[in-house]
């Protein structure tokens, strides 16, 4: 059964683990209906950051303009453009052993695409979720649902994993931005999104 969080709770996830090598996190959503005339496009990314909570490159931001890092650690799995159905809405793997050692932590973040001329927000949005899969085993291990904190918010950073003391742990963060993909790549140093 998998642990289930609460914004701002941390969890070990390699410790309690042991051999621990690939994960999927998957994210999902469903749109509350509204009559604004567009389509929902919500857009899943990683961000692989260094020791001052920035990308040390361009490289290191994964998302549907970029699917796989250069070390093969973190790969989105492609862009679901509706995130009609069950389940997860998009997926990002990542193999542990291969994330770079600089690399001290990745976010992971889901955007409105298109928001401000879509006239969207994370309001409009609800049961999003983010959980933490053995990808060898194919066993949940975490799981946090964001709840509706969010009102007008076109950018959030649902959770991430980051090393201690030589092991990985998940944090869930819930955290809001307005300002879409541009506001979180200037809070991680991209300059241009």
């Amino acid at each position: 059964m998998p642990i289930s969080l609460q914004k701002g709770q941390k969890v070990d996830l390699t410790k309690g683990n042991p051999g621990l090598k690939n994960i999927m996190v998957g994210l999902g959503w469903d749109v509350n209906k509204y009559d604004g005339g567009a389509d929902f496009d919500l857009d899943a990314a990683a961000f692989l950051l260094g020791e001052n909570g920035q990308t040390p490159t361009t490289d290191e931001f994964v998302f549907y303009g970029n699917l796989k890092h250069k070390s093969g650690a973190v790969e989105h799995m492609g862009d679901n453009l509706t995130g009609e159905g069950d389940g997860d809405d998009e997926q990002i793997v990542v193999n542990l052993q291969k994330i770079p050692a600089n690399v001290v932590r990745i976010a992971f973040t889901v955007t409105i695409y298109e928001a401000e001329e879509r006239r969207q927000n994370f309001g409009q949005v609800s049961n999003a979720y983010i959980r933490i899969v053995d990808s060898d085993t194919n066993q949940e291990l975490i799981r946090y649902d964001l709840g509706e904190d969010f009102s007008i918010e076109t950018a959030v950073v649902v959770g991430e994993i980051y090393r201690h003391n030589g092991e990985w742990k998940f944090n869930a963060i819930g955290s809001g931005f307005q300002g879409g993909l541009a506001a979180l790549c200037a809070n991680y140093g991209i300059e241009t999104c």
